[in-house]
């Protein structure tokens, strides 16, 4: 068993005062037999009225009211977290998900079908002649050897960007341009993996970085395949491997932009600065 805590600290900074909006946070990580909360807490400046609730898939959705102007938001989540998943290929497949391809059984199939979206056709089409480079459709290969080699070969082959930008890049941006952030890579490995006949989705959430401990972090993403036998397992196209015991997931969706960790909004003339700061550290 490890021990984290995490310390994620935003700051919006306004030209003017502004009235906020409702904002949704995205900051509590996701519990299960793997993760367990030992505390955590929110606070905000301005003040703020909290309701948390669950969304579509189990995530925790803290719903954050203001009620003054302020020039400053300041909204800090700390967390201390045992984390369990040491041995993440101490797993076992379904007899017939061993060998790729497969197809998924009829009820998996009805629960997975969002998750399973192929890409428009001229993605797809760029996309197998890419998956084509690194496997070809005649050869044996177990499931999870060919998920970890598309994982590796996304690490290999591209370069990581820090990117500031909103939003994700497509897969064909990404190819194109030999390079993205944590969140283009897992949505590229997504988009792979449909057009594979698997289902993805992504994650958003946290990585312990030994080199960077003292350093101010970010956010991780990475992307989670539903295997028969284990269930989703996750990957990460951004270290090339599986997801393991340094990786804290907060936050699941069918789509790479549905889970920032902070969203809202603010009503003035104001203009608006983001400041991000996130610190992993074992105890």
């Amino acid at each position: 068993m490890k021990r984290y805590k995490i310390i994620h600290r935003t700051y919006y900074n306004y030209s003017e005062e502004v009235t906020l909006g409702t904002h949704q946070l995205l900051l509590r990580p996701r519990e299960d037999y793997e993760l367990i909360i030992e505390s955590f807490s929110l606070k905000s400046s301005p003040k703020v009225k909290i309701f948390w609730n669950r969304d579509v898939e189990g995530n925790s959705v803290a719903i954050a009211n203001f009620t003054q102007k302020t020039q400053q938001l300041l909204i800090e989540s700390e967390v201390l977290i045992q984390q369990f998943n040491e041995s993440p290929l101490d797993f076992i497949v379904a007899d017939y998900a061993i060998a790729y391809p497969f197809s998924y059984k009829e009820f998996e199939q009805i629960s997975l079908f969002p998750y399973m979206t192929l890409p428009l056709e001229e993605t797809r089409v760029v996309l197998n002649n890419w998956i084509y480079s690194f496997y070809k459709s005649s050869e044996s290969v177990e499931t999870y050897t060919l998920l970890q080699r598309l994982t590796k070969h996304i690490y290999t082959t591209l370069s990581y960007k820090i990117r500031e930008e909103p939003g994700v890049q497509t897969a064909q941006e990404t190819l194109a341009l030999g390079s993205g952030s944590c969140r283009d890579f897992a949505w590229l490995f997504m988009e792979a993996v449909k057009c594979l006949g698997l289902a993805s989705r992504f994650v958003s959430g946290y990585l312990y970085a030994p080199l960077m401990v003292e350093e101010i972090g970010s956010t991780h993403a990475w992307a989670e395949v539903y295997i028969p036998g284990p269930g989703w397992k996750g990957f990460d196209p951004t270290i090339g491997n599986l997801v393991g015991a340094d990786h804290i997931p907060v936050a699941v969706a069918r789509l790479a932009e549905s889970v920032p960790p902070i969203s809202g909004s603010f009503a003035g003339d104001a203009k608006s600065t983001l400041d991000v700061g996130v610190w992993v550290s074992p105890c």
